[in-house]
């Protein structure tokens, strides 16, 4: 089906709903002086869903995302919602920036400008871009698959075609992290002869059969981060449905399990609105809740698991680019990495967590900038 122009535009008795479901949360005991330490912090969920209810404005961030141009096109029977933004420098370079979960296309927003329109910015002309910003098929407003086997190594195959089938182009860029990242390095692997080059801000290795000290080392590290961390992946692993329907009907049940995520997985030390802002982490919420998302997005975890596609079947022979930000939640050895990537680039920054296109974007858009300039 051809591309067409979309519009995101909520129905107003969707937020009149919202509205007087936030009113109606039943709220849990909380345990003096716990803060975070049980998980969500139940005293500044209650601020931030009362600022959701009386202070937050969806229509004022609507128009904004609105005035980004979107459209929609269906690929394998599920209508892909994405932004497409025309570079203007001489010889803009194809870029598909990819998201994850518990994130949104709201990750890219002060990045499409500078990667555009680097003159208007303060870069060079010869380093813009033809921007395309899709959300993940069953995330946000693209639209929620009916069958099962949408795993990673799919979505690669559905996004190479949105770039070559559906806008045209023979050879691309993709940078993403999150599931973005995994999904990056299927296109490059699998893909290779649509795409110039990719960027990741999370990269997974192997480590090797015979783990050496140094292994070991990482691998008690990931240990500890597992049982400290990962019973989110357990759970959307196995039985998605089980939690995602509680959190289909409540905000707050919702707001609870990804809000903690962005604190937790972000250098933010401990103090969330350091990093976001209020108006920032309701945005990227409304984007699962406003078109009830929630479980179709965490069904990816399930669906990667059966098809056992976390890991790679094949080496990235192309070039790979891995900006390294300090609170990620987990960055392999350089070691572990080379037996799946080509790296060309591996860059060290002073401070960003897991969502870095929202911490970091002037360190992000650097590294970026950077990595293709070689490619062009």
């Amino acid at each position: 089906m051809a591309v067409r122009p979309y519009t995101i535009a909520v129905p107003e008795e969707v937020l009149v709903d919202l509205k007087e479901r936030l009113a109606r949360t039943r709220w849990p005991e909380k345990i003096e002086g716990a803060g975070w330490d049980y998980g969500t912090d139940v005293a500044y969920l209650r601020e931030l869903c009362d600022h959701w209810a009386h202070r937050y404005d969806w229509r004022d961030w609507e128009r904004r995302l609105n005035s980004i141009p979107g459209y929609v096109c269906e690929v394998d029977g599920v209508d892909l919602h994405f932004w497409h933004v025309r570079g203007t420098g001489p010889n803009p370079t194809p870029l598909l920036l990819l998201h994850g979960w518990p994130g949104s296309i709201v990750e890219f927003l002060e990045l499409i400008g500078p990667l555009t329109d680097p003159a208007a910015h303060g870069g060079d002309p010869a380093d813009s871009f033809d921007v395309v910003v899709p959300e993940l098929p069953g995330f946000g407003f693209s639209g929620a698959p009916r069958t099962a086997g949408w795993s990673l190594s799919h979505i690669a195959s559905v996004f190479n075609s949105l770039m070559v089938d559906q806008l045209g182009y023979d050879r691309y860029a993709v940078q993403g992290g999150d599931f973005g990242g995994l999904i990056a390095s299927r296109m490059g692997a699998y893909h290779s002869e649509s795409v110039l080059g990719i960027h990741l801000n999370l990269i997974m290795g192997t480590p090797p059969a015979e783990p050496g000290p140094e292994d070991l080392e990482h691998l008690e590290r990931y240990s500890r981060f597992s049982e400290r961390a990962l019973g989110y992946l357990q759970v959307q692993n196995t039985t998605p449905d089980s939690l995602m329907i509680a959190q289909s009907d409540s905000p707050a049940g919702l707001a609870s399990w990804i809000i903690e995520k962005f604190r937790s997985w972000s250098d933010c030390g401990g103090d969330i609105e350091s990093s976001f802002s209020k108006d920032l982490l309701l945005t990227n919420l409304m984007f699962y809740w406003a078109p009830n998302s929630a479980a179709s997005a965490a069904r990816l975890y399930y669906e990667t698991s059966r098809a056992e596609d976390w890991y790679l079947k094949a080496r990235v022979e192309l070039p790979v680019a891995y900006a390294e930000f300090p609170h990620e939640n987990f960055v392999p050895p350089r070691t572990w990495v080379d037996t799946q990537y080509d790296i060309a680039r591996w860059t060290t920054m002073p401070s960003g967590g897991h969502f870095a296109a929202l911490e970091e974007p002037h360190l992000l858009l650097d590294d970026v900038r950077t990595f293709f300039r070689s490619l062009r």
